[in-house]
Formats: structure tokens, sequence, C-alpha cells
């Protein structure tokens, strides 16, 4: 789980429902404890361990909120079609959709594997759409609805790391179809891409670190809760005029 640090919040999200997929762990898990603080009900999903997404229901309740975790693998339609419905009825509607579910892999363009392609495309594309077709069901009009994609759509300055570029890419443009879509329900939809981030699957003590940092303008990783600030920010009231755009919050990789 990630490291809670101290945030300022102003209830902005109170009486709101949330819901992330990809929440138990790194930004997803900043994610669910800063919509919590913030006052949402938050629901979020994650694959394995149990044990680690139980731990983060009782850091937000200790803390005075409300949170619900869900098992399901978001490259599994049904399963995140399924969660996002148990969400919306057990707590009576849907207001804030956060898809953080990612995965990473990487390697020359002459082995990377189609299986790896496939399940690259079905988590970091795939799901965006399903969980967002699913979600917008039950949004009301006024809602939310925020991806995590990465600075790597904008830059990709090493080599085997084309089908995650292409991935976090292809979210720009359904970030901007989906904001016509939804946009005359008052519905937003933004796309945050984070740069390197401080986290279990790319620690800032890492074998990339120093390569990663010297290509910023700010010689330094992250902090996941810095990632969650946007998305609350983006998730709250005086976001509503912004829509159909791709947020980078890199520490300048891409400048």
């Amino acid at each position: 789980m990630s490291k809670q640090i101290t945030t300022t919040s102003h209830n902005t999200l109170v009486s709101k429902v949330a819901f992330v997929q990809g929440g138990s762990r790194g930004i997803g898990a900043a994610i669910v404890q800063r919509l919590a603080a913030e006052g949402a009900t938050v629901a979020f999903t994650y694959v394995s361990s149990p044990d680690k997404a139980q731990a983060l229901v009782s850091s937000v309740e200790a803390a005075g909120g409300r949170a619900l975790a869900i098992q399901a693998d978001s490259s599994d339609a049904a399963a995140l079609q399924q969660a996002i419905r148990v969400a919306a009825e057990t707590f009576g509607r849907l207001d804030i959709l956060v898809n953080n579910a990612g995965v990473l892999a990487m390697g020359p363009i002459d082995q990377f594997k189609l299986e790896d392609l496939d399940r690259t495309l079905a988590v970091n594309v795939r799901s965006v759409f399903v969980a967002t077709q699913e979600a917008a069901r039950y949004m009301g009009d006024g809602g939310r609805v925020i991806s995590i994609g990465s600075t790597n759509a904008e830059r990709i300055p090493f080599a085997g790391g084309a089908v995650y570029a292409m991935s976090k890419s292809a979210l720009v443009g359904l970030t901007k179809g989906l904001a016509r879509d939804l946009g005359p329900r008052g519905i937003t939809v933004n796309n945050v891409q984070p740069g390197p981030v401080d986290t279990d699957m790319n620690p800032a003590s890492g074998d990339f670190a120093a390569a990663l940092t010297g290509l910023m303008a700010l010689p330094r990783y992250g902090k996941a809760e810095e990632i969650a600030s946007f998305v609350a920010y983006l998730a709250g009231p005086e976001s509503g005029y912004i829509t159909g755009a791709n947020l980078t919050i890199d520490g300048g990789f891409a400048a």
C-alpha cells in the first residue's frame, strides 16, 4: 500500500460515490485514500492479495471513511462490469470513475510476445472503455471519468516500450471521443498522464531511477499522493469546465 501522507481535505466529495479500478496499491491506493479523505465513499478493485485490499479498507474506515474492496481482473470485461454493478447497487449511485488499472510489458519488438500485446491492450485500453461504458449507465448528470495514462504517450525515450506507449497513446483519443459522447450529460472525461512515480512497480531506488530522473526537469520521482491530489481536483466541483483533456504531471519528463 502507498505510504499515507498528510493532505489538506476540503470535503469536496461528500455524498459522492467513486469506483477505482486497480485501487489496492501504489497510485491506486493513494487515489482511494484521497477520495475518501475528501468525503467520497470509494469502491475499488484488486486482482490478488485480499489482505492488502482489506488493509486499505481498514485504513479508510479508521480515518472515518467508507470503502469496499471487490476482486476483479480488469482484463475480464464481465468481471469488471459486475464489479461496477455491485458498487452502484451497494451504495445506490455512482458519481466518479477512476480507471487506474494498468500493466507494463517491455521488450525488443522482434521478441515481444503476442500474448503480452493482447494483455496490455486488454487492461490498459479495453478496460477503460468497458468500465466507462458500464459506469455511464449508473452516473447522473455531472459525473466524472478520470483515466490514469502515462507521459510515455508523449515521450518514449528508450527502446522496448513501444507497446506500452501505444496503449497509453490510445487513451488520448479515447478520452477526447468519450468527452464528446458524455458531454451532453455534463459528465467530464479526462486523462492524467504521470511521469515516473515512486511505487513498488517502479521504485525511486530502482535500476531505472537514475536514467529516468536524468531526463526530467525536476530531478526526482513523483509521489503517489501528488497524482492522487490531481485526480481529486478533477473529481471535484471546481473542475467542471475541464473535459477531453490529457493532463501531464511528470516533473518535466516530456518538457
